[in-house]
């Protein structure tokens, strides 16, 4: 007998195994005789509205029956060594799940990756910190697992409708994954525990006859002129050759060479709204209390977040000023890909365990900002407009990776701040007024609606807070456009441009669905 249980539950029962098979026992009135009992809980949030917490808990289970897996997905594999080979470029979310994707459909991926692996991109990143120096093919962005293995881990997506978003969890479980993310409401890895997971993801691929190229740069495209253009395959740094049935292009949204490289040869791209602004920095127990309205945490309440939004009028263009990846109990991390640039992001370990709250403030961008001066840039036009931005951070702070920085309600006042607080951004902060950082049409946004904020969660604009800049790398600014149907480039054929850096996804979750969606688009179209 199966049943399913729709509960509203006090914490120290929703969270305590032990406690909530009793609970059960009890409300089902089964027999403790009764040898084969299975109690799971399928689906669980929090709700902090009231003083006294709730935790709606969905639940399942199975008295004298076998229960379900907790997921369905199997990690068995065919062997594709000897299949028909596809290229997938970069091994970020899209391009390891379309590597995977590809093995179940009987085709051999080759994922060709310009950073280096999840274990050896730690002593790069330590040197952004430490040593202020940019490996420009190993960081933050570049590398596997691409941008989200070193700055997070949430696999919330409102992209559910594109593809199968519990497939993408059962995958991360299969692979090492807490089950917890199958059951909680708004799923997280952390930056902590995702490297091993991408590394057996990695392993996956090997082990099925996949081959996975690290520190590998695609500098060129094999392009076949005929009665229709068709990307045969792609041309490496070193001069080497690889062809394949298709290509998938899944390099992220800071692989700006590669989109320098699609405008020179004249491969159809589109210049793409995205946004640019700030990280804002609190104290976690700050956030806690103007979120839960209580002075202290209790114990079962996670590290509090915030989703923010206000419309903004400035120069006749009324446009957004929103939160952006929200990362309670973490830190700010610098997310530059270049030397001579800054820019930073946000991430969270697991236990979301840092006194810190951060933030991305970001306001929306579009030609009309870059068209003032990058109009001829065409497609790259963002692209540049960004580029200048995060220069000019940098040498504000004094060309390192120190990143310049102000209170709060001084930005708001326009005033440079006569120090700083301690901060979770370890190369280290620069006193600076961020209107000699942003544009104007940027800041004057920004201090808009920091005021707007402080009226929906009273008590955020003060100067225990600070901002940090520049968040620029919320998105491509650049799109490569693709045939709806078949996920394919509308006028090179055999292309498929995916993920975020293709302009389809926003997210670790979402990236995965797309790498997905696009290895069975190439599939069905080349692979018999």
């Amino acid at each position: 007998m199966k049943k399913e249980l729709s509960l509203v539950l006090p914490p120290e029962i929703a969270f305590e195994k032990e406690a909530f098979e009793k609970f059960i026992y009890k409300k089902l009135d089964i027999s403790e005789n009764i040898e084969d009992v299975t109690i799971r809980q399928t689906r669980r949030s929090l709700d902090a509205r009231q003083r006294d917490l709730k935790v709606n808990v969905w639940a399942e289970v199975f008295i004298n029956e076998k229960a379900n897996p907790v997921i369905s997905y199997k990690r068995e594999y065919p062997n594709v060594k000897n299949a028909p080979q596809a290229i997938i470029v970069g091994a970020g979310p899209a391009g390891m799940f379309a590597a995977l994707r590809l093995v179940e459909l009987g085709i051999k991926p080759i994922l060709i990756e310009r950073g280096k692996d999840v274990k050896k991109r730690v002593s790069d990143i330590a040197a952004i910190s430490r040593r202020h120096i940019v490996n420009p093919d190993s960081n933050y962005c570049f590398g596997e697992g691409g941008a989200g293995t070193y700055s997070d881990g949430k696999l919330y997506t409102r992209a559910k409708k594109r593809g199968d978003w519990r497939r993408i969890l059962e995958i991360f479980v299969a692979h090492g994954a807490d089950e917890n993310i199958l059951i909680d409401n708004h799923p997280h890895i952390g930056t902590n525990k995702l490297p091993r997971i991408v590394a057996e993801m990695r392993q996956s691929i090997l082990d099925a006859g996949g081959e996975v190229l690290f520190e590998t740069k695609v500098t060129d495209f094999i392009i076949t002129k005929g009665k229709e253009e068709e990307l045969k395959g792609v041309v490496l740094e070193n001069g080497d050759k690889i062809e394949g049935i298709g290509v998938i292009l899944a390099t992220g949204h800071s692989a700006r060479d590669i989109f320098e490289l699609l405008d020179k040869k004249q491969i159809l791209i589109e210049a793409k709204p995205f946004a640019i602004g700030v990280r804002v920095e609190h104290q976690q127990k700050l956030i806690d209390k103007i979120q839960y309205k209580r002075d202290k945490r209790e114990k079962y309440l996670p590290a509090a977040s915030y989703s923010l939004v206000q419309q903004v009028p400035f120069d006749n263009l009324e446009k957004g000023v929103f939160s952006f990846c929200m990362c309670p109990g973490g830190f700010i991390v610098p997310a530059a890909t270049l030397q001579g640039e800054v820019v930073v992001n946000g991430m969270s370990p697991s236990k979301r365990n840092s006194k810190y709250a951060n933030s991305g403030i970001v306001v929306a961008i579009d030609e009309r900002e870059w068209s003032k001066k990058y109009a001829k840039k065409g497609a790259l036009a963002g692209l540049y407009y960004q580029e200048e931005i995060e220069r000019n951070a940098c040498q504000v702070a004094g060309n390192t990776q120190a990143a310049p920085a102000q209170r709060l309600l001084d930005f708001t006042q326009k005033k440079i701040s006569s120090s700083l607080l301690d901060t979770s951004y370890q190369p280290g902060l620069v006193s600076a007024e961020m209107g000699n950082v942003l544009p104007a049409e940027i800041t004057e946004r920004l201090r808009v609606g920091f005021k707007g904020f402080d009226k929906k969660m009273k008590g955020f604009l003060t100067n225990e807070a600070q901002i940090v800049g520049v968040e620029s790398r919320t998105s491509s600014p650049v799109r490569i456009p693709r045939e709806k149907e078949t996920n394919q480039h509308p006028i090179l054929k055999r292309f498929f441009p995916c993920g975020e850096g293709a302009g389809y996804a926003g997210g670790i979750a979402s990236a995965a669905i797309d790498g997905e969606r696009c290895a069975e688009k190439l599939a069905e179209l080349y692979g018999k």
